[in-house]
């Protein structure tokens, strides 16, 4: 008897079902899985802005001027030990290594990071990038006193009218009287009536509050 001759297709299909029994066939697929990282793996997750004041980047806009003891995050990169976290001063300065004391306050961020970049360039590093970044706001404050929800201070990030700061501030307690409110600025008493604003009466008494201002619910 003569042997049996398999013909070449019936070869390849025995070749391949060896393969997918001895799980060499899947090897490749699990090592290009395993060399290829997820997308959570090659970016970490950005930090919430609700982790806490202390610890969370705030919205400041591109054009805040800083102020007073603001918490900045100032990165110098390839060259950490000239980044990290800084507080400004009640005179409106930063203290940095090479460059000593330079104002801050009154400046943008952008502004201010052009500063340091020039000063840096001027004798110790070559072509060095600054970024600067508000980590907390903490020279702008408005406060809210009275029958609100949550009275005390509030950061003055972006330009906020009364009748937004009155929304921020968590709405009004049962007995507020909705048109004697007053918002203080530098000993001057400013009328607001909540109830003329809701309706889109008389919105010239909805003005942007400044810093310091004290709105009062009685």
């Amino acid at each position: 008897m003569q042997p049996r001759i398999l013909s070449i297709p019936r070869l390849a299909r025995l070749f391949f079902a060896w393969c997918l029994a001895c799980g060499c066939w899947a090897a490749p697929a699990e090592d290009q899985k395993q060399s290829t990282p997820s997308a959570a793996q090659e970016s970490p997750a950005a930090p919430s802005p609700e982790t806490g004041a202390g610890s969370s980047r705030v919205p400041a806009t591109a054009d805040y001027i800083i102020g007073a003891e603001d918490l900045l995050d100032i990165h110098v990169w390839r060259e950490q030990e000239l980044s990290g976290p800084m507080t400004v001063r009640p005179d409106g300065k930063i203290s940095m290594r090479l460059i000593g004391e330079v104002q801050a306050a009154g400046r943008t961020p952008a502004e201010l990071g052009q500063v340091i970049r020039e000063a840096l360039a001027a004798k110790y590093l070559q072509d060095p990038i600054v970024t600067v970044t508000v980590r907390q706001v903490n020279s702008k404050k408005y406060f809210v006193q009275g029958e609100v929800n949550r009275p005390g201070p509030f950061p003055l990030l972006v330009p906020t009218t009364v009748f937004e700061a009155l929304s921020i501030s968590g709405g009004f307690r049962e007995f507020a009287k909705k048109t004697k409110i007053v918002v203080m600025r530098k000993g001057k008493r400013i009328p607001f009536n909540y109830k003329e604003v809701e309706k889109g009466k008389k919105m010239e008494q909805n003005i942007y509050l400044e810093n310091g201002d004290v709105i009062i619910v009685p």
